[in-house]
């Protein structure tokens, strides 16, 4: 199948906020609003997938330790490795990513889901928080060999609160305007390359599991 550079392109959204609504949530729909405003001044139209990993706690945790993958998980994991572009946002908990968003990208093949454009965000209470995509996001990617857009966003609570005009903070540059920096930035990421190759659906019922005895022998 020959894919065309101006072929429509796929965004996955992959939110670990906990709540309803979230922060982390919140986040992730403007920077995939940001995107796809971008692709769409270049002629190019986004078909944007949202995956909320609260609504699939049980059946994460139940994959890691049954080694069964629910049809809900199964699809949210194809949307995952045959997307054009995914954008994945955290909260922040004890300086890093929440447990269930570790889980969930635990599950992710490296070897497809490899040249994937990944944008990053994450949230927290404070700014002080602001480094967890650069010492844990980008590690946890760069092993699953994504192709990570260079602009990322952290949002502090007090971000959301310099939009509307309720906060003093001055010491980055508005929610808004990083948001729309980091859309730009990523769009033009996914437009310089091709669109993925659509793959066949795999729905394998179990992960395959090394042994640990042939681990110990290998």
């Amino acid at each position: 199948m020959t894919l065309e550079r101006n072929d429509p392109r796929r965004l996955t959204v992959v939110s670990g906020g906990l709540g309803d609504p979230s922060q982390s949530r919140m986040l992730a729909d403007r920077l995939a609003e940001a995107t796809s405003e971008t692709l769409a001044q270049s002629g190019i139209a986004s078909h944007v997938h949202v995956i909320e990993l609260r609504l699939l706690a049980t059946a994460i945790s139940d994959s890691l330790i049954a080694h069964t993958i629910t049809p809900g998980l199964q699809d949210a994991l194809d949307q995952v490795m045959g997307a054009d572009g995914v954008i994945a946002v955290s909260p922040t908990f004890k300086a890093s990513y929440s447990g269930l968003f570790k889980s969930f990208w635990d599950l992710v093949d490296e070897e497809e889901f490899a040249g994937t454009p990944v944008l990053l965000g994450a949230t927290g209470g404070t700014a002080r928080h602001s480094l967890v995509i650069d010492q844990a996001m980008r590690p946890l990617f760069a092993y699953l060999k994504a192709l990570t857009s260079p602009v990322s966003v952290y949002a502090a609570a007090d971000d959301w609160g310099d939009v509307y005009g309720s906060s003093d903070s001055t010491k980055t540059a508005p929610i808004h305007e990083r948001i729309h920096h980091a859309g730009a930035t990523f769009a033009n990421l996914i437009n310089a390359i091709p669109s993925r190759p659509r793959a066949s659906k795999h729905h394998p019922t179990e992960i395959e599991v090394t042994p640990f005895e042939q681990l110990l022998n290998g």
